[in-house]
C-alpha cells in the first residue's frame, strides 16, 4: 500500500523559483517541503562553462540541504516525481509515496524541446543540466584524444551547435576559445586549427530578443573567433555522423549540441492543468493557476503575464523574483492576507560571446552596451545570482585564473 504524507506547502523543483519561494516561506515559519530528483540547486545558465572547463561543478551547484540548513521549517526530499494531480494538490513519488498539501507549488523548470526533429534526442547533447554539461565535456575530450592518437591520423573534428540564442552563442564562443587556448597548447599538430565549430539557426539573426546592433556584434565576434555562423538554415535530421539541413545539404560532425529551445516538463501535461505556449502553464498575474485553488506555477514552468499581452522570458531573474512574489501570496493565503500581482523588475538581458566580449541591454529601456563593459556587467550579474558564498568565491577565482593565465584547472577526465 502506498504511503501518504501531508505537508502544508509542497514545492516541486529546486531551481531559482523553488528555492526562492521555499526560503521566503521558511523565514516566516511555514512548513515547506522541497522535492527534487537532485540533492542540489544548479545554476543552469553557467552549465556551458562546466562543459568547457571554465568552472567546476561545485561552483555552479549547491546542496539543497545546505541552502535550507538554517530554516527549521524547510525540509528537502530527494526523489523523482512521477505524477502530479493539481486538483487534489498531490504529488506521487517513484517509490509510490503520495505527498498531499494545502498549497502546491510547481517549479519544475524546463527540458529540451527537440521540435520532433528526427534523431535530435538520440544524437545530440542538450545543455540544460550538469549531467548534460559533464557528458558533453567527456565527449569532447574523447574525440580530441581519438584524433590525437596514432590511429587518428590527426583528422579534423566537427562540432555543430543548433540554436542561435544565448545558450548556443555562449557555448559556441566558449568552445572556439577553448580550441585557441587549451587545445592548441595541449594537443599536438594542427588539431585545434583543424576542428570546426559551426553555429546553425533557422532564424535570420543571432540572439533574437536583442537589437539588430547586438545581432551584428555577436555574429562578428563569433566569426573572428573562428565560428562558422549559418543562419536561415533549418535542421531536417540529425544522425550519428552529422546534421542534414532542410535544403538537403549535410554537415559532418562528431558532436552536435542542441540549444534549440526549451519546453515545460512533461509532468505538467499530465497534471490536469492546461498547458499553453511552450508546454508551460498559463498563470494569473498573482502566479496562481485560475480554477485551481492553492496551486502556483513558477519560473520556466509558467507563462507569466508581462502586463503587455505577452509573457515574461524564461530567465533566472524572472524565476527568482516570481518565487519571492509567490511566497508573499502563499503566506497571505494561509494567514488571511491579500495576494498581490507579480511585478517584474527588468534588469535587462545579456550574453557572453567570448573572452572580453559580451552583449548587454540593461533595464526596461534596453540601454545597449557591448565589449569589455558588457563583459564586466555579465560577470557581476552572474556572481550575484550564484547561490552561496563558496560558489561565488570559487567562480570568481576560476575566472581570474582562466582569463588571466589562459589555464583551465577544471578540465574533466574520462
Amino acid at each position: 500500500m502506498a504511503k501518504t504524507v501531508f505537508r502544508d506547502v509542497v514545492v516541486v523543483g529546486g531551481g531559482f523559483a523553488g528555492v526562492a519561494v521555499a526560503q521566503r516561506l521558511a523565514r516566516k515559519g511555514i512548513e515547506v517541503l522541497v522535492i527534487d530528483k537532485n540533492n542540489y540547486h544548479q545554476f543552469k545558465p553557467l552549465n556551458y562553462q562546466v562543459a568547457t572547463a571554465q568552472l567546476g561543478v561545485s561552483e555552479v551547484a549547491r546542496p539543497l540541504r545546505e541552502i535550507f540548513q538554517r530554516h527549521a521549517s524547510a525540509h528537502v526530499a530527494v526523489a523523482e516525481v512521477t505524477a502530479i494531480d493539481a486538483a487534489a494538490k498531490t504529488v506521487t513519488l517513484a517509490d509510490g509515496t503520495v505527498v498531499t498539501s494545502r498549497v502546491l507549488v510547481l517549479a519544475l523548470g524546463a527540458e529540451a524541446n527537440f521540435f520532433n526533429t528526427p534523431g535530435a534526442e538520440e544524437h545530440t547533447f542538450p545543455m540544460y543540466t550538469i549531467a548534460d554539461a559533464k557528458r558533453l565535456s567527456a565527449k569532447m575530450i574523447h574525440e580530441l584524444d581519438r584524433v590525437d592518437s596514432p590511429a587518428g591520423m590527426k583528422e579534423p573534428l566537427g562540432l555543430v551547435v543548433i540554436g542561435g540564442g544565448p545558450t548556443g552563442v555562449e557555448l559556441a564562443g566558449a568552445v572556439a576559445e577553448n580550441l585557441r587556448t587549451v587545445v592548441a597548447a595541449t594537443y599536438e599538430g594542427e588539431i585545434a586549427k583543424g576542428t570546426t565549430v559551426r553555429l546553425v539557426d533557422r532564424g535570420t539573426a543571432l540572439l533574437n530578443p536583442f537589437s539588430a546592433k547586438t545581432h551584428a556584434y555577436a555574429k562578428t565576434q563569433l566569426e573572428r573567433m573562428g565560428v562558422q555562423v549559418q543562419l536561415g538554415a533549418g535542421v531536417a535530421e540529425i544522425t550519428e555522423d552529422g546534421v542534414t539541413l532542410d535544403d538537403g545539404s549535410k554537415i559532418r560532425a562528431e558532436i552536435v549540441v542542441w540549444a534549440g529551445g526549451l519546453k515545460g516538463s512533461n509532468l505538467l501535461a499530465d497534471s490536469g492543468l492546461t498547458v499553453g505556449r511552450g508546454g508551460r502553464v498559463d498563470v494569473a498575474a498573482n502566479l496562481a493557476v485560475p480554477g485551481f485553488e492553492g496551486v502556483y506555477v513558477l519560473g520556466d514552468a509558467a507563462n507569466i503575464p508581462d502586463g503587455k499581452g505577452g509573457s515574461l522570458p524564461q530567465l533566472g531573474s524572472v524565476a527568482q523574483q516570481s518565487g519571492n512574489c509567490a511566497a508573499h501570496n502563499i503566506h497571505s493565503d494561509l494567514t488571511g492576507g491579500t495576494r498581490k500581482p507579480f511585478s517584474y523588475l527588468d534588469k535587462g538581458i545579456m550574453a557572453m560571446v567570448g573572452r572580453g566580449a559580451a552583449v548587454a541591454e540593461i533595464g526596461p529601456k534596453r540601454r545597449q552596451i557591448e565589449g569589455p563593459a558588457a563583459f564586466l556587467a555579465w560577470l557581476v550579474v552572474h556572481v550575484a545570482l550564484l547561490s552561496g558564498t563558496t560558489q561565488k568565491i570559487g567562480a570568481v577565482g576560476s575566472w581570474i585564473v582562466d582569463y588571466g593565465s589562459r589555464q583551465r584547472s577544471r578540465r574533466s577526465l574520462r
